[in-house]
């Protein structure tokens, strides 16, 4: 068995795992399938799987190597698609990290109409946040909000996400519904921290085209927009939200807005993917699809 042919059976045997289901999606005999991994882990000079009688699981060998085939399978496919005529439709897959309430509120709700465009494009959809490693991982790219730190990626930017204040119904029974910054000394906010430096992001606002910011009370700090939604959900203080990621809130009378004349700046969306990494045809169809999204109202 030729090496290619042989690493795209260790991915399916890896994703699937299960040499039988491997061998039937590459049309091969299970007996075949065994027989050419054993002569990969002979080649490598590692285990890559540990095989019980019900199920195959990768080592942590395997996992590295995984790692590696799925950048070689991908850089393979994206150098057949240079040669492809401008008639062919993009197809292979693109492995793409999400922030994860952007991906389930905005992202997955259209993805059947990509899915109508491209049916040769496959979607494999992770929500694991900032820290990824789009090159360890074999990631093609990401979509980040907010101000990127500098980084070895290139960033595109593909939209804005307009920021508003609000709070719970219940919060604001009880404390009062604040009109300016100054009301902001009697009132708790709900905090998110980031992951990367450990620090709490500033309450911010904007007045005359500047950008300020603001020292707030807050009984808890979160790292993710979902706990931070909830946290704002559960009447436990003040949030800045992307209106786009709580209209149903906003509509079903869950959250409310406050304060509307001093609202942060809008957050910038961009997609980031390394810098030798060609952005493949696959690649930039989910790519430019994801601004045209974003910039749907």
């Amino acid at each position: 068995m030729d090496r290619f042919l042989t690493m795209q059976l260790f991915v399916q045997v890896a994703e699937l795992e299960s040499f039988r289901k491997a061998a039937d999606r590459l049309g091969m005999p299970p007996s075949s399938a065994s027989t050419a991994i054993q002569a990969l882990e002979r080649q490598v000079g590692v285990r890559l799987f540990q095989r019980t009688t019900r199920r195959v699981k990768l080592t942590a060998e395997g996992s590295q190597y995984l790692e590696a085939c799925t950048r070689v399978l991908a850089d393979l496919n994206d150098t057949d698609a240079l040669f492809t005529g401008p008639k062919n439709n993009p197809r292979g897959v693109v492995r793409v990290d999400l922030p994860e309430r952007l991906a389930r509120l905005v992202i997955i709700p259209a993805l059947p109409a990509f899915v109508r465009r491209y049916p040769d494009i496959q979607i494999r959809l992770a929500t694991r946040g900032q820290l990824v490693n789009l090159v360890g991982e074999g990631v093609d790219c990401a979509v980040r909000v907010g101000y990127l730190a500098d980084s070895a990626l290139v960033a595109r930017g593909i939209g804005m996400l307009e920021q508003i204040n609000c709070a719970a119904p219940a919060y604001l029974a009880g404390q009062g519904t604040p009109h300016t910054v100054a009301d902001l000394q009697h009132h708790l906010t709900v905090n998110y921290f980031s992951d990367r430096t450990g620090s709490n992001l500033p309450w911010e606002y904007v007045e005359q085209g500047q950008t300020k910011t603001v020292r707030t009370r807050a009984a808890i700090s979160v790292s993710s927009s979902e706990a931070y939604v909830a946290c704002c959900l559960a009447g436990l203080g003040l949030a800045q939200l992307p209106r786009r990621t709580i209209e149903d809130h906003l509509a079903n009378g869950e959250l409310a807005e406050v304060m509307p004349n001093y609202r942060a700046a809008p957050l910038p969306v961009s997609v980031v993917y390394p810098h030798q990494r060609q952005l493949a045809p696959r690649v930039r169809a989910f790519v430019d699809w994801v601004a045209e999204v974003l910039a749907s109202t």
